[in-house]
C-alpha cells in the first residue's frame, strides 16, 4: 500500500476511534467509570507490554545505595516490589537499563560499576543486580531485555570519576567530545569492536530474553559532531557524509545482531529509534527524525532482517503521533513495532497531558495491529500519574498476554506437557506438575497455565490465561479456589511458539463473575470478584528523564 493511501486510511481510522472515545466518555478518570466488560473482548492474547526501567541516577531503580549487607537487601527488595507492581498490571516485558553511560549494573571485565548502585563508580554492590533482576523477572513470568545505551559515554564533568575501566582510559581514541558529553565515534572500526564485546559479555553470561539498543545513532546536532578526520580516513571517495554515517550505524547493528544470533538465536534484538523515521505525506517531522537528523536507518534494519523489534520513541500527540505510527507499521517488513509512549508528559510538571491522550493512542495502536507498546518511564506508571496504572490494570490490560512469536527466528512448536499429575500438599494447596517438555532450540522452554469453566479450555482466549512463562514444570494453587475450573497447560519456547494444550481433569463450578488471580509467586489467590470501580490515587512527584 502506498504511504499516501495508507496515511489516508490511518487518519480515517483515527477519527472513527476518536469519535468512539468521546462518545464513551473517556476522560482523565475513565478507569473509575468505565465497566471492565467494555474492553475485555478486545484484549489480545499476544501483545508486547513493555516498560523502560531506568537505572540512570536511580530514576526508577535503585533508590537505596548498596553499601552494606542490609542496604544491599533493601535494594533487592525495592526491585522485587517494583516487579510485583508491574506483574499485577500484566506487564510482560522489562527493558532494564544495563549499560548506563559508560558504566554497567553487572560485574564487567570491560566497564566499571554504575554509580547508581552504591553512590560511587566502580564500587561493587555486593551482588550481581542483572542476574538478580533476570531471576526475579522470570520468576514472575515476564521477559527481561538488557537495555544498552550504545554511543554516548558520560558527561565531561564526571569523566575523572569513572576510574581505570573508563572507556576514556582504555579506548581513548574511540571517544569524541560533543557538547558536554563524550561519545564513541561510530565511523571508527574500533567502535563496533568495543560495543560488540560489551554485548557479547551480556548475551553469553546472562539468560536474557532480548538485548535492546538505545542511542544507536549519532548525537543531537549531528552536523557539529567531530568526525571530520574519521570521514577523511575511512569514507569511500566522493561519499555522501549522511549516507556514510547511516552505514556506520547499520554496520554496528548488523554485527551485533549476527553475533547475538550465533550465541543465542532466541535472544530478540531491538532498539528505540527517534519516534519519526522520516517525513511522511502531508506531514513534516519538523527536522527531527531518525533517518536524516541522527543517521539512524531503523526501517532499513527491519527490511535487512537485522532487527526483530522496534520501540520508536513516539513521545508526541496528534499529527506528530498518528501518521508516523502508521508509517512505522506500513514499513515494518513483517517484524514487530511497539511504539514507546511518553507517559511522563502526563505529569503536571511536564506537559500535564490528560489521560485521554494516552488512552486514544493505546486504542489506535491496538486497532491498527501494532504488536504492543512500551512506557517511558516506569515511575510515572507505578506512581499512577493521572490514574494511568488503574486504567491499564482494570480496563486495557485486564487479562495477561503472551509476547508475540518471532516466527522468522523459529516456527517449530515445542512438545506438549505430558505426565500431568495433581498432588495435594496441604489442606489449602495443590501442585500441578508434569514432565519437562522439549524444543528444537537450546534455550529451554517455559509453561503457560489456563483455567476456564468450559471444557475443553479454550487456550486462544486471553481471559483464560492465569500463569505465563513459568520457568519450572510445576504450578501451585489454592485447591479450594480452583474448584469448578478446568485447567490446561501448554509449553512455550524462547521465541514464543506455543505447543498444543494438555487438558487437565475438572472439579466443580463457581459463579462466572469470579476468576482466578495470582500472587507474585505465581500461586492462585482465593477467588476475588473483579472490581468494577477503582479508587483514584494521588500522583506522586518524581524526577523526569527525557531521552
Amino acid at each position: 500500500m502506498a504511504r499516501t493511501h495508507y496515511y489516508i486510511y490511518a487518519r480515517v481510522k483515527y477519527f472513527l476511534m476518536l469519535s468512539i472515545v468521546l462518545l464513551t466518555g473517556f476522560s482523565a478518570h475513565t478507569s473509575a467509570a468505565t465497566p471492565l466488560s467494555t474492553f475485555q473482548e478486545a484484549s489480545p492474547k499476544r501483545e508486547v507490554r513493555a516498560v523502560w526501567v531506568t537505572t540512570l541516577n536511580g530514576l526508577d531503580w535503585p533508590k537505596t545505595k548498596a553499601v552494606s549487607p542490609a542496604t544491599c537487601e533493601q535494594q533487592k527488595a525495592e526491585l522485587c516490589a517494583l516487579l510485583d507492581q508491574l506483574k499485577a498490571l500484566n506487564i510482560n516485558t522489562i527493558l532494564l537499563q544495563t549499560r548506563v553511560r559508560g558504566s554497567v549494573i553487572y560485574p564487567s571485565a570491560i566497564e566499571p560499576w554504575d554509580v547508581a548502585l552504591t553512590g560511587s563508580y566502580g564500587r561493587d554492590p555486593g551482588y550481581d543486580p542483572l542476574a538478580f533482576a533476570i531471576e526475579e523477572t522470570h520468576r514472575r513470568g515476564m521477559e527481561l531485555h538488557a537495555w544498552v545505551v550504545t554511543i554516548p559515554c558520560f558527561k565531561q564533568a564526571v569523566a575523572k570519576q569513572m576510574g581505570p575501566k573508563s572507556v576514556l582510559k582504555t579506548h581513548s581514541t574511540l571517544c569524541r567530545r560533543h557538547a558536554d558529553m563524550y561519545y564513541l565515534d561510530p565511523g571508527l572500526p574500533g567502535t563496533a569492536d568495543y560495543l560488540s564485546k560489551i554485548c557479547h559479555e551480556i548475551v553469553s553470561r546472562y539468560d536474557i530474553d532480548g538485548i535492546h539498543f538505545d542511542y544507536i545513532r549519532y548525537p543531537e546536532n549531528a552536523k557539529s559532531f567531530n568526525d571530520a578526520a574519521t570521514f577523511r580516513k575511512y569514507a569511500p571517495k566522493r561519499a555522501n557524509k549522511a549516507t556514510w554515517r547511516r552505514d556506520n550505524i547499520t554496520r554496528i547493528v548488523r554485527r551485533i545482531y549476527e553475533e547475538t544470533k550465533l550465541l543465542k538465536p532466541w535472544v530478540r534484538v531491538s532498539s528505540s529509534p527517534v519516534g519519526k523515521y522520516a517525513d511522511v505525506s502531508r506531514f513534516s517531522s519538523m527536522g527531527w527524525n531518525a533517518r536524516d537528523a541522527v543517521h539512524q536507518d531503523a526501517e532499513g534494519w527491519l527490511k535487512a532482517g537485522i532487527h526483530d523489534l522496534l520501540f520508536p520513541m513516539m513521545y508526541f500527540d496528534k499529527n506528530h503521533f498518528y501518521p508516523f505510527a502508521a508509517d512505522w507499521q506500513e514499513q515494518s517488513a513483517g517484524r514487530m513495532i511497539a511504539p514507546g509512549l511518553g507517559i511522563y508528559f502526563l505529569h503536571p510538571k511536564e506537559k500535564d497531558w490528560p489521560l485521554s491522550v494516552i488512552t486514544r493512542q493505546l486504542h489506535y495502536l491496538r486497532s491498527e495491529g501494532l504488536v504492543g507498546q512500551a512506557y517511558f518511564r516506569c515511575k510515572f506508571l507505578t506512581d499512577n500519574v493521572k490514574d494511568l496504572y488503574n486504567y491499564l490494570q482494570h480496563d486495557f490490560y485486564a487479562f495477561p498476554a503472551l509476547t508475540p512469536a518471532c516466527t522468522w527466528l523459529d516456527s517449530i512448536q515445542p512438545s506438549a506437557p505430558e505426565g500431568i499429575c495433581i498432588t495435594t500438599l496441604n489442606d489449602q494447596t495443590e501442585e500441578l506438575s508434569w514432565q519437562p517438555a522439549t524444543d528444537n532450540l537450546a534455550g529451554g522452554v517455559r509453561y503457560n497455565v489456563y483455567a476456564s469453566h468450559q471444557w475443553p479450555v479454550d487456550v486462544s482466549r486471553a481471559e483464560n490465561l492465569i500463569a505465563t512463562a513459568l520457568p519450572e514444570s510445576r504450578f501451585c494453587y489454592n485447591r479450594l479456589a480452583a474448584l469448578g475450573y478446568y485447567l490446561a497447560v501448554t509449553t512455550i519456547d524462547r521465541v514464543g511458539n506455543e505447543s498444543v494444550a494438555t487438558q487437565v481433569t475438572p472439579q466443580a463450578t463457581f459463579p462466572s463473575h469470579q476468576r482466578l488471580q495470582l500472587d507474585s509467586n505465581g500461586h492462585i489467590k482465593d477467588l476475588i470478584k473483579i472490581p468494577q470501580k477503582t479508587a483514584k490515587k494521588k500522583s506522586k512527584k518524581g524526577k523526569t528523564n527525557k531521552r
